[in-house]
């Protein structure tokens, strides 16, 4: 009977407390769970015929894991085949209610595990990222001697999360959610080997969509709607009534927060005002603050689209603006007004590239005088000893320009700001090069013939 995989995140009952009857089921979700690799589904790359987490079970050479993959994908389930099928006493472990003192008790007992009975220990340490740096290097030194093999599971990205000494001890495993089809298969078999009931297609898809990737969501919402079906039969109208919201993966701290900013971002330099609003619209249903978002399209209208639209940034600013005094619902709206707007600009980073060019100018540069015909000279001493001299009102010349050179004698020259002839820089890039062309006719002027 071919399975799905998903975790198990319930942690063993503290010590002393009574164990459930036994007349009381267990979960569907843990019914369900597969206990070799023939039963699973999805996860091909890992799992499959020539996967690396079944050549390396068949060898009896897996190495310690870490496991890196949404809620729901397998990380509990994988750690209990591979001691299964290493014959490996098999010790779950929570990042979250265990500190270092657990962490040595535990590695201690492995050793002597190994040296009595010659049988290792896989100690799968689940949300491993949330140890600290001195709780992930108690591992080190039994992971060299080979008494325990470490997989531990992470939802966060491990190269932000573990420190580099682990990491460099462990293979990493990319989890991915689970595809709908593969929901839907793992719930139709739920229906005929355990449940005995029923499903319409309609039913099928709207569960796994409510269960975004999630193997375990989706049997519980199963569970839930065969409890409230009428008939024998679960219908669309008893997946409504069970899955009243669906549950959006999302984390505002963590890495997703940052793939959708990122995924955001990028649609609207790519001029995609479609994909803008989509991934707009489903960090707003995530439970993203609107005014970070609000902000983020600000940052866009100066650093990508600039002066190729000047129309940009008052555009977010209005939308920013707006938000702030409607809120939610109603200045949602703004917000994808704004986004649909950047989307369509003419982008150009053409001020970004200038100001940063810059700014790495300053600082890299000693703090050059300001040249003194730019100086303001409101003292007699002050004009005595140069300030001002030579400085031009360039509005009341007939050219528009006084020919003074303005940045310090070591930069004269330097361009920071060349329009790249995008939307209304194309007209500022011909201005400016008739500036450019007006001041050299004045500078010539002036020196002596």
């Amino acid at each position: 009977m071919a399975r799905s995989l998903f975790d198990d995140q319930e942690p063993p009952p503290p010590a002393g407390r009574a164990e459930a009857p036994s007349d009381v089921p267990s979960p569907l979700a843990e019914r369900m769970r597969p206990r070799t690799l023939g039963e699973v589904v999805g996860q091909e790359k890992v799992v499959g015929e020539g996967g690396f987490l079944r050549r390396a079970i068949a060898a009896d050479r897996v190495p310690s894991l870490i496991f890196w993959g949404p809620p729901g994908s397998g990380k509990t389930t994988l750690a209990r085949i591979i001691a299964a099928d290493t014959a490996s006493h098999f010790v779950p472990f929570s990042a979250v209610t265990s500190g270092i003192k657990e962490v040595k008790e535990v590695m201690a007992e492995a050793v002597r595990l190994r040296k009595a009975q010659g049988r290792r220990t896989l100690l799968f340490v689940d949300e491993i990222h949330r140890f600290n740096r001195a709780q992930q290097d108690a591992f080190l030194p039994y992971l060299e001697t080979g008494d325990v093999v470490l997989v531990g599971a992470t939802t966060e990205n491990p190269s932000f999360e573990l420190n580099a000494a682990l990491l460099s001890r462990c293979r990493v495993i990319v989890l991915e959610p689970l595809q709908p089809a593969d929901l839907t298969g793992l719930m139709r078999r739920a229906l005929a080997d355990d449940l005995k009931m029923e499903a319409d297609d309609e039913a099928l898809e709207m569960l796994a969509q409510l269960a975004s990737g999630d193997a375990r969501r989706s049997l519980n919402l199963l569970e839930l709607a065969a409890a409230d079906a009428e008939g024998g039969v679960i219908d669309p109208e008893a997946v409504r009534r069970v899955g009243q919201r669906k549950v959006l993966l999302y984390d505002k701290s963590g890495e997703e927060h940052f793939n959708l900013i990122s995924a955001l971002h990028k649609s609207l330099r790519e001029s995609d005002p479609d994909a803008a609003v989509y991934w707009l619209a489903r960090m707003l249903a995530s439970g993203e603050d609107p005014l970070y978002l609000a902000r983020r399209m600000v940052r866009f209208a100066s650093e990508d689209v600039g002066l190729a639209d000047p129309q940009a940034l008052p555009q977010a600013l209005a939308a920013w603006d707006s938000y702030k005094r409607l809120g939610s619902p109603e200045g949602e709206l703004a917000l994808a007004q704004a986004a649909v707007y950047l989307a369509l600009a003419p982008k150009s980073v053409a001020l970004y590239d200038g100001y940063k060019s810059a700014r790495r100018t300053v600082e890299e540069r000693p703090a050059d005088p300001v040249p003194k015909a730019i100086r303001n000279a409101p003292t007699r001493l002050m004009k005595d000893v140069g300030y001002g001299a030579g400085y031009v009102y360039a509005p009341h010349t007939e050219e528009g320009v006084g020919g003074i050179d303005c940045l310090p004698e070591s930069l004269q020259g330097t361009r920071f700001y060349e329009p790249k002839g995008e939307g209304f820089e194309s007209e500022l890039r011909a201005r400016l090069e008739k500036i450019r062309a007006l001041r050299e006719e004045v500078k010539a002027k002036k020196k002596p013939t």
